[in-house]
């Protein structure tokens, strides 16, 4: 199965990204809420990432702030296309489903769903 990963990324600010596995690399999006079971969360795409991300916490190279692993585990793709993206995740504290959609009010802006519970 799949992997995914979600990273509390502290630069300036925090956010949360959240990356699924997709071959050598990390599909992307930065949350830029708390995540909470049930609501429409802002969040912007990413380019991918290196697949390291799955176990790595510390310093970002190039001076871009610090990650540390909030959750990870597997993720099952449920629906895949351009404008959606819904997945059944089972991790530590993610569980069920989450589905990004993009906003189309800006490029690159999605919105961000738990369809489940946060452990």
């Amino acid at each position: 199965m799949p992997r995914f990963v979600l990273l509390e990324h502290r630069r300036g600010g925090v956010h949360w990204d959240f990356m699924l596995e997709v071959g050598e690399a990390l599909r992307t999006w930065a949350i830029d809420a708390p995540i909470v079971a049930g609501e429409d969360l802002p969040a912007r795409s990413l380019p991918d990432h290196r697949a390291a991300y799955l176990e790595y916490e510390g310093p970002v190279s190039g001076d871009r702030g610090m990650v540390r692993r909030v959750d990870r585990g597997w993720y099952e793709p449920v629906a895949w296309t351009p404008e959606r993206v819904k997945v059944r995740v089972e991790g530590d504290q993610l569980i069920g489903f989450v589905e990004l959609r993009a906003s189309g009010a800006i490029a690159g802006s999605w919105l961000f769903r738990l369809i489940g519970k946060v452990d």
